[in-house]
């Protein structure tokens, strides 16, 4: 490959733990290693992740890389509908991989992707398909069983928009359809409209998809070459394959994650210093939230913007209850060579630093932040991270899920399901008036009246 890794620095974390906890944690990550290279234990129905960089399949990626060909020779405008892990990873690939600003408006050739159905704001979704009907555009509906809300409502009112503006047939050549092999209600109405699609393999759960049709697709269609993003998991891939702490940088985050916890800290912050990386955070945000938080267990993953949020959180992080740790995103190439000028009689008293480039500054506010928060009794750790490359975003994906499966079972939860998904939207299938839901609609509003 000739790229080496990111790296786990976890010196800002030294003083929190002693060497024997991770020695005593070797032998467990040594068998919860073999247990899912053998695909046993809780959740191994939902493995197909594990070695899915080693085994992509050719005719499959082919297929995506041509359908997002046709997207962008059509299409001004690219509409992604999903929820979760339908669509988090996507937009995470994107914000890092393409530029802050858009150098020309959307085009055919150049499409702007979208994304909608991830919530059930009516503003949001109204204004969306005013923005779209006088351009050319297509639709890329991810949802495994079709019948997700968020995701449905907007779909509904993109096909209607569609078929006006194209005829059922011309619309059906616009839609793709990223859903389950054979079964649920977008499948069925795939096959009836003649869309064009992709599948979610049964053993792959939404969190873990990235880099199967449900992200490949949109990022794609955004014009991002797909091999390097690949060539990154694979070579996670191999760098993860090894059971050894040491050797293996996700199982030693794993292992710090678990210590951490075991000595009372419950949330974890995902710290980034550049904006790209704001919707990794939420991605990972979700990978390990539902992974782990069940059976009253669990890291509450939350995610701040530094050095944005240094001026609304910082004097909690600094001084607040010493309930969290950081893990911190450090990218270690600088983006970009802006210097500050030096300014005549120095008004605003910034000539000390002037000649110095922008990104310097920011590496120093890390280096500044990373030093206050351990004096303030936070345990840091820093994922060092190359570039902001394909080859990184394809590598940290696979990094990240390799860690939170070995954080997962050194909990001791299922990190593959998420039962507790399911009782909000039965409340709120029973306030819609759902039918099935007679009952519980009947006790919710009970409650809500008191």
């Amino acid at each position: 490959m000739g790229q080496r890794g990111v790296v786990l620095d976890y010196s800002g974390a030294l003083k929190f733990f002693r060497r024997e906890e991770l020695d005593m944690l070797a032998p467990r990550v040594q068998a919860i290693h073999r247990q899912m290279a053998e695909k046993q234990g809780a959740g191994n129905d939902f493995l197909g992740w594990l070695d899915l960089p080693a085994s992509i399949d050719q005719a499959e990626l082919e297929a995506v890389k041509a359908a997002a060909v046709r997207i962008r020779e059509s299409s001004e405008v690219l509409v992604v509908a999903g929820i979760g892990g339908s669509y988090l990873g996507a937009r995470a690939a994107l914000e890092i991989l393409k530029p802050y600003f858009r150098p020309t408006p959307p085009r055919v050739g150049d499409p702007e992707v979208i994304f909608v159905g991830h919530h059930l704001s009516g503003a949001y979704l109204e204004q969306l398909l005013n923005y779209i009907k006088e351009k050319e555009f297509s639709i890329n509906v991810i949802s495994k069983s079709g019948t997700t809300t968020e995701t449905a409502v907007a779909f509904r009112f993109l096909k209607q928009l569609a078929e006006e503006k194209y005829g059922k047939k011309g619309a059906a050549a616009r839609i793709y359809a990223t859903t389950d092999r054979r079964r649920g209600a977008l499948r069925r109405l795939a096959e009836e409209e003649g869309y064009t699609t992709f599948v979610i393999p049964d053993d792959l759960g939404g969190r873990y998809s990235v880099l199967s049709p449900v992200g490949t697709l949109p990022i794609a269609a955004a014009g991002i070459d797909l091999d390097p993003i690949l060539a990154g998991a694979a070579a996670a891939y191999d760098a993860c394959s090894q059971p050894d702490l040491e050797r293996n940088q996700a199982y030693l985050y794993a292992a710090l994650r678990y210590i951490f916890y075991q000595k009372g800290k419950s949330i974890e912050l995902m710290v980034n210093y550049e904006p790209a990386l704001h919707y990794f955070a939420e991605w990972w945000k979700q990978l390990f939230g539902e992974s782990e938080g069940k059976d009253g267990k669990g890291l509450f993953p939350a995610a701040v913007d530094f050095t944005t949020d240094l001026h609304s959180l910082g004097q909690y992080i600094q001084e607040g209850r010493r309930l969290f740790f950081e893990t911190i995103l450090a990218v270690e190439q600088d983006r970009s060579a802006l210097v500050l000028p030096e300014a005549p009689g120095d008004p605003d008293g910034l000539n000390y630093i002037a000649g110095q480039r922008v990104d310097e500054m920011n590496r120093q506010a890390l280096r500044g932040t990373l030093l206050a928060h351990q004096d303030g009794g936070v345990p840091c750790l820093v994922v060092k991270i190359p570039e902001l490359s394909p080859f990184f975003f394809g590598y940290l994906v696979y990094f990240f899920e390799k860690a939170c499966g070995m954080s997962g079972y050194l909990l001791g939860v299922n990190p593959f399901d998420q039962p507790g998904v399911e009782e909000y939207k039965k409340n709120m299938f029973a306030l819609l008036g759902k039918p099935g839901f007679e009952e519980r609609r009947q006790q919710l509003l009970a409650r809500l009246e008191k």
